[in-house]
């Protein structure tokens, strides 16, 4: 039986793809304005893209902005991520501190869920998921592909692996250059929702090509979407708004 994965009363396995929406804002004021947008629209989840920080490596005032961000947000579930420069983000960091961020924030109390890149060294990886889950925090386990698609049996392959790991929401991102390319990564997601449904999975093609997968996820088997409130975080977030509606209309006609 497929596992659900509810975080402060939503339920992200079952039913319409929730939807997520970034902060992205480099500046504590800039997150706060972000924060208060968030609140006027029609969002499920919220994350906080840290990497987009100036203060990043500064952990005191990092906690101080999430403490900000979590007062605006009030009870929407609170995803925390430092996206690595390798996987699209904004910067680098050690493997250490990339640890002690992490896990500094998963003690916090103050989000849901963290992110965490598949393709870091394998027993850090398994550090940090049995650290969130003793935090009582859920775990994305991710893999950004920024320069092509993989194979379809290549994205299956990742995903069983953020699976076996621990992951409570694997997710895959890929970039296409066709639309077989976008075929290819759903064509994967349903093998997955079919053949390994042991927990609810997040995959996209990115850019414009790949806007049908951030669209289509009810069908194919993709149980989250990011769309974009005032920025975006990826190439191929379409409006929140937009979003919801379309999703609507699919479900609606399932």
């Amino acid at each position: 039986m497929k596992k659900i994965v509810t975080v402060r009363g939503i339920t992200i396995g079952e039913g319409i793809p929730k939807i997520c929406v970034p902060l992205v804002g480099q500046t504590l004021e800039e997150l706060k304005e972000e924060a208060k947008h968030v609140n006027t629209i029609d969002v499920d989840l919220v994350e906080w893209r840290v990497d987009f920080f100036n203060d990043i490596e500064e952990i005191e005032k990092v906690i101080e902005a999430l403490s900000e961000i979590r007062a605006y947000l009030k009870d929407k579930p609170l995803i925390f991520t430092f996206r690595s420069a390798k996987e699209g983000g904004e910067r680098e960091l050690i493997s250490l501190e990339y640890m002690h961020l992490n896990k500094r924030i998963a003690e916090t109390g103050l989000v849901d869920i963290i992110d965490i890149e598949l393709f870091n060294k394998e027993s850090e990886v398994k550090s940090l998921i049995e650290f969130a889950h003793s935090q009582n925090v859920f775990v994305i386990l991710s893999n950004h592909d920024f320069e092509k698609t993989p194979a379809k049996e290549e994205i299956v392959t990742r995903l069983r692996k953020a699976q076996e790991l621990g992951g409570d929401l694997p997710k895959i991102a890929v970039m296409p250059s066709s639309a077989a390319d976008v075929l290819t990564l759903l064509e994967a997601t349903n093998s997955m929702k079919e053949q390994y449904p042991d927990q609810p999975i997040i995959t996209m093609s990115m850019a414009g090509k790949g806007v049908i997968s951030r669209l289509s996820g009810e069908l194919f088997g993709s149980a989250l979407t990011f769309g974009a409130a005032k920025k975006s975080s990826a190439p191929g977030q379409i409006d929140v708004k937009e979003l919801r509606k379309v999703l609507s209309l699919l479900h609606n006609n399932l």
